[in-house]
């Protein structure tokens, strides 16, 4: 079980150090950017911790001073509040990858449901957007295509921050939501799904190997808001990857060329993402673990009706509170699945 060591930490950044102050170390930019990165990155973790360390002896001795009740039910406050501080702490050291430190591209597919799938999406979206927030990440939507009637038939955004790849990798897969249809004049239940594909954000310097022989590129108008420019010209680029079937798309710009180039790196952390996938799929054909390459698996369902409750798949955890989860609260279902993947417990 991998647990956050302060130590070895210290043993890291020292020896960081020691590299960023050897001869012709700035003459490498790349290496200095990568390295620089990690530095600064380890240094905020190891502060944190020490940090949190000092709030919680304090919070000991004040227990002992408190003189009422609610004085003491102020410092229980505090107490939770650190230790949920300390618990990311805990979940960054499960993150061992190489991308997982960085910036992450997510991608919502409406699937099967039709309207309401549509619908699902968008709520996906809304939930990704508002825990982010929490979470202290930057968004911004790269592309989003509205459904017939309502919702989403697809949307991708950009999460910035620290260990956004490697957090938001626990929500890769199918998500299945029930209820009573708002679009079915009968108010019959129905059961949709939507796909939601993470990847890592990376640049040009990453060898992803794409021949241009390899790609059929789209443009079109951009929909939605956006003003003149960008619904009346042909801004929007869509890229289809022929060999892999990967599809990108990018409207966020006015320009068709800044569009292509965001459409480019999206795919290339796509491809990434499926070397990486597959990697684990051999991994796990050798260990004699089931591989199960069909994508119509839910990792998660949403149940709203006839009882109200989200369970992972992956954990069995549940949490009956299914609104506040689609308001965002996802660290609870997110750290479980990190922690049961870093003991290889996860389903």
């Amino acid at each position: 079980m991998i647990t956050f060591d302060p130590a070895a930490l210290r043993t890291r950044l020292d020896e960081l150090e020691r590299q960023m102050g050897a001869p012709g170390f700035w003459d490498d930019s790349d290496r200095t950017a990568k390295l620089s990165a990690e530095h600064a990155r380890l240094s905020r973790r190891l502060e944190a911790y020490h940090r949190l360390d000092g709030e919680l002896d304090d919070l000991v001795e004040l227990s002992e001073l408190a003189s009422s009740e609610a004085e003491l039910d102020e410092i229980a406050a505090l107490a939770v509040s650190a230790a949920g501080e300390l618990d990311r702490l805990q979940e960054a050291a499960l993150f061992q990858g190489e991308y997982d430190a960085g910036d992450a591209v997510v991608t919502i597919h409406a699937g099967t449901g039709g309207t309401d799938a549509q619908d699902w999406a968008a709520i996906l979206l809304r939930m990704y957007l508002r825990w982010a927030a929490d979470r202290g990440l930057e968004t911004g939507i790269i592309e989003a295509s509205p459904g017939e009637e309502a919702g989403l038939k697809s949307a991708t955004f950009a999460a910035s921050g620290e260990n956004a790849y490697g957090t938001l990798s626990a929500e890769r897969g199918v998500h299945r939501l029930v209820r009573l249809s708002p679009f079915d004049a009968a108010r019959r239940r129905h059961t949709s799904f939507a796909q939601v594909i993470v990847s890592p954000l990376v640049d040009r310097a990453v060898d992803a190997q794409i021949d241009d022989a390899d790609l059929r590129v789209d443009t079109y108008r951009a929909s939605g808001a956006g003003g003149q420019h960008v619904n009346k010209t042909d801004s929007a680029v869509r890229i289809t990857h022929v060999p892999t079937g990967i599809v990108v798309q990018c409207q966020a710009e006015r320009s068709q060329l800044s569009n292509r180039e965001t459409a480019m790196q999206i795919l290339r952390g796509r491809l990434l993402e499926l070397e990486l996938e597959q990697r684990e799929a051999v991994l796990a054909a050798e260990r004699g673990e089931r591989v199960d390459a069909d994508f119509g698996s839910q990792i998660r369902s949403y149940v709203l009706h006839p009882y109200q409750l989200v369970k992972d798949h992956r954990t069995g955890l549940e949490d009956g509170n299914t609104q506040a989860v689609l308001d965002g609260d996802l660290d609870e279902l997110i750290h479980a699945y990190l922690l049961a993947r870093a003991a290889g417990t996860a389903a």
